[in-house]
């Protein structure tokens, strides 16, 4: 029998290696930081997958931008472990195709937008022609202003440019700390739209907002810090728990209610009823309805309803401070 060459052996091992899944865009477990007597971040674990969207919420103090800063490399933890895309946080390789926005920046007001670029590229290492460099532009809605100079720029002018910023070095991760908060409607609509086009694309984004509405709408999991803890964490479907739909209806005999209760768990008060509904039922909702009429049943509203992300974000910080609910 021939002996395997070491050629053979390492060809062996890469093909082992590219069938394992890919690790995931953030991992962390553990992380803990005080500055002085004040724990900021007492042992916060969680991970963010490839091509995932990920919020983080939680009340001012409650160790939102610590994490981010610790994951980051930017600050060292005082306890636990960070891999980003499958490399220690405290190798600069791991951070190489990071992007990163962070919550107070400031740009040389004397450069161009364009020269802003320019110099983060460089900074990078990454070769993206300039060409590249103007698309990025152009897709945070400054690609008329490349030329202009930082200085003149608003507020909301310098939010986007900081998106490009973040975007330029074509990232697997991007880190978003309060992207929206110095932006318009319709710039909170175009950074929502942005964060959906990076995760079609396969890149993980780590997102940081006060804007709960934006984070239910482009999120696949949410974790709550209050106090420098995890309070919750999961799938919006896990935090906010079963949809219900509500019905006003008349002539309901025995035959329409049996058909409700055959949709899910059925409540009434008076002509309104309530049908809640698993994650996978959703699509019976107009078969429920066109039967309901079949039946003679008179339908006069039907208002599908589930508690809403900021509910839920209150409910987990009434019950971690203790408060009523």
């Amino acid at each position: 029998m021939t002996a395997p060459t070491a050629g053979s052996t390492t060809a062996t091992a890469q093909r082992l290696l590219a069938d394992l899944p890919p690790s995931p865009a953030v991992w962390c477990e553990g992380l803990r930081k005080r500055y002085g007597r004040r724990t900021a971040v007492d042992g916060v674990s969680f991970t963010v997958g490839r091509g995932e969207v990920l919020g983080l919420l939680g009340p001012n103090g409650a160790g939102k931008t610590s994490v981010i800063k610790m994951l980051l490399g930017l600050v060292r933890p005082d306890a636990g472990e960070v891999l980003l895309l499958g490399r220690p946080a405290r190798d600069p390789q791991s951070r190489a195709r990071v992007g990163y926005l962070p919550e107070l920046f400031r740009y040389q007001p004397w450069l161009s937008a364009a020269e802003v670029l320019t110099l983060h590229v460089r900074l990078s290492g990454a070769a993206v022609p300039a060409s590249e460099q103007r698309d990025v532009l152009g897709l945070v809605g400054l690609g008329e202003r490349a030329g202009d100079r930082v200085g003149g720029f608003s507020k909301g002018m310098q939010q986007r440019l900081g998106l490009a910023v973040a975007l330029v070095a074509r990232p697997e991760l991007v880190v978003l700390d309060e992207p929206t908060s110095a932006l318009d409607p319709l710039g909170r609509v175009d950074v929502r739209d942005l964060v959906l086009s990076l995760k079609e694309r396969g890149v993980a984004v780590l997102l940081n907002s006060h804007l709960i509405g934006e984070v239910e709408r482009v999120c696949d999991r949410v974790v709550i810090l209050d106090r420098g803890r995890v309070a919750a964490a999961g799938t919006l479907a896990e935090l906010l728990g079963s949809r219900e739909l509500r019905l006003r209806l008349d002539g309901v005999d025995a035959r329409a209610e049996a058909r409700l209760a055959a949709t899910g768990r059925l409540t009434r008060s008076g002509n309104w009823f309530t049908v809640t509904l698993a994650e996978d039922e959703e699509s019976a909702v107009p078969a429920l309805v066109a039967d309901l009429v079949a039946l003679g049943v008179g339908v006069h509203a039907v208002e599908p309803g589930r508690i809403s992300l900021e509910e839920r974000l209150l409910a987990v910080l009434r019950e971690g401070s203790g408060a009523p609910s």
